[in-house]
């Protein structure tokens, strides 16, 4: 049987990327702004407030609605 070597070579330090805040601010708004208009449509749509006609929205996230603990009945 022949013996097997080897030799662990040392890798170097990965450095993290900094990313400037200008460049990230806008995804943090579009974020912000997507989570805003998922929130409303989970919670409100097709409450009081409704922007779109019809039940098709609230059909579509009953489940999600009382996952999160908004009452819709």
């Amino acid at each position: 049987m022949s013996s097997i070597s080897s030799s662990a070579t040392p890798r170097p330090a990965v450095q993290p990327v900094a990313i400037p805040w200008r460049e990230l601010q806008p995804w943090l708004l579009f974020g912000a702004v997507l989570a805003i208009a998922l929130l409303y449509f989970v919670g409100t749509e097709q409450g009081v407030f409704h922007l779109i006609g019809g039940s098709g929205v609230h059909e579509f996230v009953h489940d999600g609605r009382h996952l999160l603990g908004f009452p819709c009945h």
